[in-house]
């Protein structure tokens, strides 16, 4: 395996561990303690999986995710309802998800700041003139510079935070073991869903191009060492924040309904620093999320405009002016508490149906193409786990299907 150097897939760990991952895997570990810990490691293995075919695919077609999939759509008719899928599922279902990435940074801010913080509109105003500075950055090394930064800050956060209060780890080692107890159905499959991300593809195989000009085999080495740390940092960071909630919340029967919950009644159990890298490690997963949500977005819709309409507009110009209005639209949001709940199951349904539609797309591209076989050819047993992961893809975007039709809690 080539020497570690980090890399584009480092943005794709900004993108996952984000306010909803944190809630996700917080309430899990008090609802459940240490029993989904099997879940975490099973999605950190699929993400590895798609994210290494989606960097692969991008570095050596020389296309982003959304270029390569219309280009194989079969006519016009089918390239515009691929694009239109991504339309309704990233680009505004983006929109309306930024408000909760804002106001996840805004409540680590809170809890950083305690009585100092400023007020909830200036901490959202900040969070969005933060997040418009790192997009508007003269060049992607700078964004990419300034993102490695704050996931270091946030795992280091999540993972201070669970070494300090000490974790029962024979109980850890216990939740490995694939098992689905009563009532935890849904929070196995959200856990998998919050980490296997469908806007987090297209944005990988975008960096990736950039990153490496060349789809030679030490290339694609240094792709695939980055993905596996980067993607396994993050799970790993997932698995500390389940296992902080299932070390002091669960065992103490304390039940939460968000990770600011848990930042305020972990500090006579935990120390009394640990509400404070809680919340250091909440903003910095908003404030990433905030970033790499619109920073995708752009980048989607600048191939989707760039692959179907007239060239009027630089590619680079729709990316940024695309991201700048993702943030505005979730500031405004934030700040006016309005309720987006129909865009929202709207965006649900469509990322059901994307999700699945993009690992088979993805599959295709990657091993029914001889150019890309020629530069690098997987084993049986990666191509089987290609095929493991799309069907996990199917169970995951029905489950977003049902849900969003009221068919699940």
């Amino acid at each position: 395996m080539p020497r570690y150097r980090p890399g584009p897939a480092l943005l794709v760990t900004a993108a996952f561990i984000g306010p909803g991952t944190v809630t996700t895997a917080s309430i899990a570990g008090a609802s459940y303690g240490f029993a989904l810990v099997w879940a975490l490691v099973f999605a950190t293995i699929a993400t590895i999986v798609l994210q290494n075919m989606a960097g692969t695919v991008g570095m050596t077609r020389r296309q982003g995710l959304a270029e390569a999939m219309l280009g194989i759509a079969g006519g016009q008719a089918g390239r515009i309802a691929i694009a239109a899928l991504l339309l309704v599922a990233l680009g505004i279902g983006n929109a309306a998800y930024e408000a909760g990435n804002i106001g996840g940074a805004v409540i680590g801010l809170q809890l950083v700041l305690s009585e100092n913080a400023p007020s909830k509109t200036v901490s959202i105003l900040l969070v969005a003139l933060l997040s418009v500075a790192a997009l508007l950055a003269p060049n992607r090394q700078i964004l990419t510079t300034i993102l490695t930064a704050l996931v270091l800050v946030m795992s280091l956060a999540f993972l201070a935070t669970a070494l300090m209060g000490g974790i029962d780890l024979p109980a850890m080692a216990q939740g490995l073991l694939p098992t689905i107890p009563d009532g935890t159905t849904l929070s196995a499959i959200a856990l998998i869903g919050t980490t296997i991300v469908p806007y987090n593809l297209f944005l990988h195989a975008s960096l990736a191009r950039q990153r490496w000009n060349e789809a030679d085999a030490h290339s694609l080495g240094e792709m695939r060492t980055d993905t596996i740390s980067a993607v396994g940092l993050g799970g790993l960071v997932s698995i500390a924040i389940l296992s902080t909630a299932a070390t002091h919340m669960f065992a103490n029967g304390m039940a939460i309904e968000s990770p600011a919950d848990m930042a305020r009644q972990i500090g006579p159990l935990a120390g009394s620093y640990a509400p404070y890298l809680l919340g250091i490690g909440l903003f910095a997963a908003g404030l990433t999320s905030a970033i790499t949500a619109p920073l995708a977005t752009g980048i989607i819709l600048a191939e989707i405009a760039d692959s179907l309409l007239p060239r009027t507009i630089a590619k680079s110009a729709i990316e940024k002016i695309v991201a700048i209005v993702i943030v505005l639209i979730g500031a405004a949001v934030a700040i006016s508490g309005t309720s987006l709940i129909a865009i929202i199951i709207t965006a649900q349904a469509a990322n059901g149906l994307l999700l699945p539609l993009v690992a088979i797309m993805l599959y295709r591209l990657r091993y029914h193409h001889n150019e890309i076989e020629i530069i690098v050819a997987d084993n049986r047993l990666v191509k089987l786990a290609g095929l493991a992961v799309i069907a996990i893809t199917l169970l995951l975007g029905g489950r977003l299907v049902a849900s969003s039709l009221g068919f699940l809690g």
